[in-house]
């Protein structure tokens, strides 16, 4: 049994420490709600008065439940309000000789028995303890914005941490409704340690002007089923946050360059463009402090006429049989294109109809698609194992193994074979395009067409030109996408376009992490779901792409950028060799023979 908190003090009444109070008082916990000023103890209280009210209008809450939750809390200003509490938990900006000043105050107020949490999310809870004469009572409780909402509290434990002490957080987190997931003084710990660097580099690719800040918030949210672009979410977090987060990473975490804040933040900070919180950051909103994106001069105009006008595009050939070129062949067939589908034999061809028949008696069964409509899909696909048969066709898309050989054998035979004009796509999601656009003497016509597995189901694509493409030939693609119901992302051909390039790296910082022992992949994939919304954690997510798969784009990545934190992390080279690949082995980092 661990033991019982009667009171819990809080310090610091922002957006977190409102959220922290919510959540002890919903609870049944008596809470001390404490602040620097009058000022600002009033509009924290009107935080969770706020809170609050908005819970009871979506009928979260009784009336009775919030009075009864209000009542639970008592305001106060300065720390001297705190010395009954059976724990305290720090939630004041991230400076460290902040943290430290609180945390010597703390101690000499509050009974010595009194546990110590600090909800940083980025700083050396060590640094922070030896501020105090009980070191081995401090503990950091890393909630998650919203904290009344996110189910995940990082616990955070020192060397010096007493067990028992870890015992009891543990225990509290259960009885607030909480997952925690126990760790070690890491910079960052989990969460932010994995998230800050995918959104430190999707500044970047804004810095670089490598894609617009909506067509890469679109790239995640559409091709990996985030709830937020990482733009949007820089925006919410606040870039003073984000910049505060990623220089202490950068300064405690070995000084990885891919923590080091891209420049582009401070100037934003340095301007006053804030995020949400200030009206403006990487979008424009309503008001300081609303989420209603406004418009403004780096909108995108909708309905604004194309570079160059697109060609005609009626008939299609795809190269391929396996799940993705099926997916593609779905795709166009069911958005009435006529679909030619070229295989390397009868055998390819007859199991590639067989699997598009079985995809389009699902979307009947399960309503999606008329039975007519099933039918009339499967005759507008012609079937053929002869490449010959793309003569006339107006569009070729490519999806055959991801070999650059192989790939550019069959581009310089669509450059024999098809006919002037045709554009010529490739669905690669890692090697570069150019190189197959100059295995033909039509490289203005070469584009890539990367769709998502499952295509029919997944909402992106990327459309990626090379430094040869023609504006042609990107209006065509373009337009050919938005026939299908796709959104086109474009983007400029480097290694893993938008989504790779920003998911993979992510996923190979996980793994090092397992490698490290800092924590294990269960806890990793529930820290990121939990604490982040993201649908799949980064090892199952491993685990249904293929390891290999995996490893292979992070190789092109890191031959590519030459970055050192791009090193494919030697623990996945080794479960690859071993033959542990995955789901569709029945092992990767999980064992699915015991599911």
């Amino acid at each position: 049994m661990g033991r019982d908190f009667a009171s819990v003090g809080v310090v610091g009444l922002g957006t977190m420490g409102a959220g922290i109070v919510e959540v002890f008082a919903r609870n049944g916990v008596d809470v001390t709600a404490v602040e620097i000023s009058d000022g600002a103890l009033h509009r924290g209280e009107e935080t969770l008065r706020g809170s609050v009210e908005r819970a009871v209008r979506k009928g979260k809450l009784s009336e009775d439940e919030r009075d009864a939750l209000l009542e639970r809390v008592t305001f106060a200003v300065g720390l001297d309000a705190l010395h009954s509490a059976d724990l305290v938990i720090e939630a004041v900006p991230e400076h460290l000789d902040l943290k430290q000043r609180i945390f010597a105050e703390l101690d000499r107020v509050c009974k010595p028995e009194a546990i110590l949490a600090t909800n940083t999310s980025s700083l050396s809870v060590t640094e922070i303890s030896v501020a105090t004469g009980r070191p081995n009572q401090v503990v950091g409780m890393h909630f998650f914005n919203p904290a009344p909402i996110m189910k995940l509290v990082e616990v955070v434990r020192t060397v010096v941490t007493a067990e028992d002490v870890v015992t009891d957080i543990e225990a509290l987190c259960a009885r607030l409704g909480k997952v925690d997931v126990t760790i070690g003084d890491r910079a960052g710990f989990i969460a932010n340690a994995l998230l800050f660097g995918y959104l430190n580099q999707a500044v970047s690719m804004v810095e670089s002007k490598y894609a617009g800040r909506e067509d890469i918030d679109a790239a995640m949210k559409l091709g990996c089923g985030l709830p937020m672009g990482p733009l949007a979410l820089m925006d919410l977090i606040g870039l003073d946050t984000a910049y505060e987060i990623l220089d202490t990473m950068y300064r405690r975490g070995g000084r990885d360059r891919r923590h080091a804040p891209v420049p582009l933040i401070k100037q934003m900070v340095t301007a006053g463009l804030l995020g949400r919180k200030s009206g403006r950051g990487f979008y424009t909103y309503e008001k300081p402090g609303s989420p209603v994106v406004v418009p403004d001069e780096a909108t995108p105009r909708s309905g604004a006429e194309p570079a160059a006008a697109p060609r005609t595009v009626a008939k299609v050939g795809v190269v391929g049989s396996g799940t993705m070129a099926t997916g593609i062949i779905e795709v166009f067939a069911r958005a009435g294109f006529e679909v030619v589908s070229v295989t390397r034999g009868a055998e390819q061809s007859g199991r590639t109809c067989e699997a598009l028949k079985t995809s389009l008696n699902k979307g009947v069964v399960r309503g999606k698609l008329s039975e007519a409509d099933r039918d009339a899909t499967l005759g507008r696909v012609t079937w053929s194992a002869t490449i010959e048969h793309l003569s006339d066709v107006d569009l070729v898309v490519e999806a055959v193994v991801e070999e650059l050989s192989v790939k550019k054998a069959l581009f310089a035979s669509l450059d024999e074979i098809c006919k002037p004009g045709v554009v010529l796509a490739t669905t690669t999601s890692s090697l570069p395009v150019i190189e197959l656009a100059v295995a033909t003497e039509r490289p203005a016509d070469v584009v890539g067409l990367h769709f998502f597995n499952p295509a029919p189901v997944m909402g992106l694509v990327e459309v990626v030109r090379t430094i040869r493409t023609s504006e042609t030939t990107v209006a065509t693609a373009t337009a050919v996408c938005n026939t299908l119901a796709k959104h086109p992302v474009v983007c400029a051909d480097r290694s893993g376009f938008v989504v790779n390039a920003l998911l993979f790296p992510y996923l190979n910082d996980a793994v090092k992490m397992v490698e490290a022992s800092y924590s294990t992949a269960d806890d990793i994939d529930y820290a990121m779901k939990l604490g982040c919304g993201y649908p799949m954690g980064p090892f199952e997510l491993l685990d249904v792409v293929g390891l290999d798969v995996s490893l292979a784009i992070q190789r092109e990545l890191y031959l590519e950028l030459r970055e050192p934190g791009f090193a494919p992390a030697p623990l996945l080279e080794h479960l690859v060799t071993a033959g542990y690949l995955g789901r569709k082995v029945g092992r990767g980092f999980h064992d699915y023979s015991r599911r």
